[in-house]
């Protein structure tokens, strides 16, 4: 059963309630990095004295962020580094670990970790949970932009998760066919900014049906353009808001 509007937050992003940066910055990688949203905001405040992202979008570590959702005691969705990627090159596993040591210990929140570096997050998934899945309040996905980077739902589908999910945003072309074996959740959404590339309807169509024939929740987050709230986030007349499970309602003691 998929559960809808649960999307009400902190944060502008539709379909969490919370982001959590425990790593800032990050390096381009492909084709949808090419306009990055947070690239854009922090290299705005490069230099600035004192400002959080001071350095711009330099990858940084940031260790005193890493305990921040224990002291959440309401349950939220949290999407992990909105801001980076945890499976970055330059992030050490060490660091990775005391992110899941939290993760794991805030089991009252769903915690939402999305990667452009997947078979990364694979290796490191698989080492942690050998024999095992990670726990079903971890959310593990990736990014996807078009049909040439499918390769990374493969690395999802060959990883030790709960609950594995596609991030198809920016979605700069059409998607194809899509094996949506083992895949809990799809999000689709075009670009935004003052280069924003434009999504044809038929690409957002094609992916919304197979997520119905495959019976995989599926949301449509927006249409992108000048602002993220420009087109709208209507598709055919209807918003799509579909979630896996439904949040807890209390936090754990």
């Amino acid at each position: 059963m998929f559960y809808s509007d649960r999307m009400a937050g902190k944060t502008s992003i539709e379909w969490t309630d919370a982001t959590w940066n425990p790593v800032t910055g990050c390096t381009k990688i492909s084709p949808g990095c090419d306009h990055c949203y947070a690239e854009r905001l922090a290299e705005r405040f490069r230099g600035v004295p004192g400002h959080p992202f001071e350095h711009g979008f330099d990858l940084m570590l940031r260790p005193e962020r890493v305990l921040q959702p224990l002291g959440w005691k309401a349950p939220k969705m949290v999407f992990v580094n909105s801001m980076s990627d945890l499976f970055h090159k330059e992030v050490p596993f060490p660091f990775v670990d005391r992110v899941f040591d939290t993760m794991e210990q805030a089991d009252w929140h769903i915690f939402q970790t999305l990667t452009k570096r997947s078979s990364r997050m694979r290796d490191y998934v698989n080492r942690r949970y050998e024999g095992l899945a990670a726990p079903e309040h971890i959310w593990l996905g990736t990014s996807i932009e078009d049909g040439s980077r499918k390769s990374r739902i493969r690395h999802m589908q060959q990883m030790n998760a709960s609950i594995r999910f596609l991030s198809v945003e920016p979605l700069i072309g059409p998607l194809g066919k899509v094996d949506l074996t083992d895949i809990a959740w799809v999000i689709v959404g075009g670009e935004s900014g003052p280069r924003a590339r434009p999504m044809h309807p038929d690409w957002v169509r094609e992916v919304r049906d197979q997520c119905n024939e495959a019976g995989v929740a599926f949301f449509f987050k927006q249409w992108g353009g000048i602002r993220p709230k420009s087109g709208g986030r209507s598709l055919d007349g209807e918003e799509w808001n579909e979630v896996p499970f439904e949040l807890p309602r209390v936090a754990a003691e």
